[in-house]
């Protein structure tokens, strides 16, 4: 898979994949990173990439043309007035920009975006990104949570990897993946490793039993219990059996 981050600050990525599961796909050919600077594709003298808001009003906003320059750049491939649509097989992946604005990133939505071949990412800043780009360019918009940040930077790298470690072959356990926090739609179990007791505290009994069918109900109810105490939002929705909704009802009376 193919990332393309579109950004003002690419300095600001130094580092941060180079490490750990991300550096290992990229190390592996999972993965390919290309990091794009915007200001590289403003065509005036002074490399403008912002400017005042029509209108009035504080701060700045992106300029649409060094952003859609950008892309088409990386594409090769101008984009038309009727704006921007997805066909991956001409080459055409998803368009994302990351905003305040955006759908809220969920593990649901890491696994549609991990489908791909190739996603690219444009990172706002400043007061944000002439609507243009979100009109015509951008195919789809993507928060991480209800809060803002000085830009998309760190969203990008949020999504990179959680993408990432849904792609076969990435982690060193091809289920692990598939047992995480979210991905079943629960909260994961705990966890516990040697020593078996630390400080007075003991591992509990069961896990170290040897019965796995055992070890394995314990877990799935550690996770209804987690989630019901932490996040009973998610419960709505997740795929239990009339049994767990039984048991549910138990601990809520």
């Amino acid at each position: 898979m193919k990332f393309d981050i579109f950004t003002l600050f690419p300095q600001i990525f130094d580092g941060v994949f180079e490490h750990s599961i991300i550096k290992r796909a990229r190390d592996a050919g999972l993965i390919d990173i290309a990091l794009h600077h915007i200001r590289n594709h403003a065509r005036d003298k002074h490399k403008m990439t912002d400017d005042a808001p029509y209108g009035g009003g504080g701060g700045m906003v992106m300029k649409p043309d060094p952003i859609f320059y950008a892309v088409e750049s990386a594409l090769d491939y101008e984009v038309p007035a009727s704006g921007y649509t997805v066909n991956p097989e001409a080459g055409h992946p998803p368009i994302i920009l990351l905003s305040p604005q955006g759908r809220v990133f969920t593990q649901a939505v890491a696994q549609e975006l991990s489908q791909y071949p190739r996603l690219m990412f444009i990172c706002g800043r400043y007061e944000g990104v002439d609507e243009r780009v979100a009109q015509y360019l951008a195919t789809d918009q993507i928060s991480i949570g209800d809060y803002v940040l000085s830009g998309g930077e760190i969203a990008a790298m949020v999504i990179v990897d959680a993408v990432t470690r849904l792609l076969p072959n990435a982690l060193g356990d091809p289920n692990a993946a598939a047992n995480d926090s979210h991905a079943t739609g629960l909260l994961e179990y705990p966890h516990y490793t040697r020593p078996a007791e630390f400080k007075g505290h003991r591992v509990p009994d069961i896990l170290l039993s040897g019965d796995h069918a055992k070890v394995s109900r314990w877990r799935r109810e550690q996770s209804l219990k987690r989630t019901l105490a932490a996040r009973p939002d998610l419960l709505e929705n997740a795929p239990l059996t009339e049994e767990e909704k039984k048991a549910i009802q138990r601990l809520i009376m």
